[in-house]
């Protein structure tokens, strides 16, 4: 039998409605956190994200409602009409950075990850029944953040002469979230430690070649998403081991497996150490980390 055990299935029978204004509704947090994912307009998601997060710190633990097992009236998340998905390989390749249009294309596609990061923070507020309140509130606050990051990018990308959806984006992101939605433990391991951390991987090399192409605004916003996301891997890595801790598994051959088990891609270098170490990976980790490296 493998170490890792899937989490049992919740009761379904415990369901609630949603409540569609998410700013103002008497219902749990999350409640409102489902009602905010389904929101298909990304300005008006990202607001709403912020305005749960600024409700959430005025509101006790009873308002989360932590107990309550959930289900979506309809599909989740909520999408605008564009950007068009498409298989990642089809996604339009950048050209050069020194002018607006190959810019726009980078920006872009980082304004589309922070719009799906939006949608995993709040995932992972809703779906997941039984967990701590501190799991909650810490993923509002990713959610906030991540919300913000969007509205930066976004208003980047219409100084150079475009708008979100303009052009082509994948799916790789929430594909990962719907492999993972039946086990928390899966759903920490494999985004905010694995998707969410090649981020930290790839914000550098990004923020130096937007310098070098003169674009230092876009550079500074690179640096507040670097930061924010330091943190939001460390929540991912607080949260994994505190379920590896209640299950009693081992948190390294444990992420190993549930890589294997749910078609993790396999992480390549260069790797962010100092920063991957800043977000809470032990050494053991991270020596399994660049063992295993494509």
């Amino acid at each position: 039998m493998p170490a890792y055990a899937a989490e049992p299935a919740p009761d379904r029978n415990a369901t609630a409605p949603i409540d569609p204004d998410a700013a103002s509704s008497p219902l749990s947090l999350r409640h409102r956190a489902l009602a905010v994912l389904a929101e298909p307009d990304p300005a008006a998601k990202a607001a709403a994200a912020r305005a749960l997060r600024a409700a959430s710190l005025e509101a006790g633990d009873d308002a989360i409602g932590a107990a309550l097992t959930l289900a979506a009236a309809g599909p989740v998340p909520g999408r605008p009409a564009r950007p068009e998905l498409v298989p990642p390989q089809k996604v339009e390749r950048r050209g050069s950075l020194q002018n607006p249009a190959g810019r726009a294309v980078l920006i872009h596609a980082l304004a589309h990850i922070e719009f799906n990061a939006i949608n995993l923070a709040l995932d992972a507020v809703w779906r997941f029944a039984g967990m701590p309140a501190g799991y909650y509130r810490d993923w509002l606050q990713v959610a906030d953040e991540e919300a913000l990051h969007f509205t930066l990018l976004a208003a980047h990308l219409r100084k150079l002469g475009f708008a979100y959806g303009d052009f082509p984006a994948h799916n790789s992101l929430w594909e990962m979230a719907d492999r993972t939605a039946g086990d928390v433990l899966a759903r920490m391991a494999l985004v905010p430690r694995t998707l969410e951390a090649r981020g930290l991987d790839a914000s550098p090399v990004v923020r130096t070649r937007l310098a070098d192409a003169g674009d230092a605004e876009a550079a500074a916003i690179i640096d507040i998403i670097l930061r924010d996301e330091v943190g939001h891997v460390a929540i991912g890595n607080r949260w994994y081991r505190w379920l590896c801790a209640e299950r009693g598994l081992d948190p390294v051959t444990t992420y190993a497996e549930l890589a294997e088990r749910h078609q993790a891609p396999r992480l390549r270098p260069p790797f962010n150490l100092a920063a991957r170490r800043a977000a809470g990976f032990d050494e053991d980790e991270l020596a399994w980390l660049t063992g295993s490296a494509g």
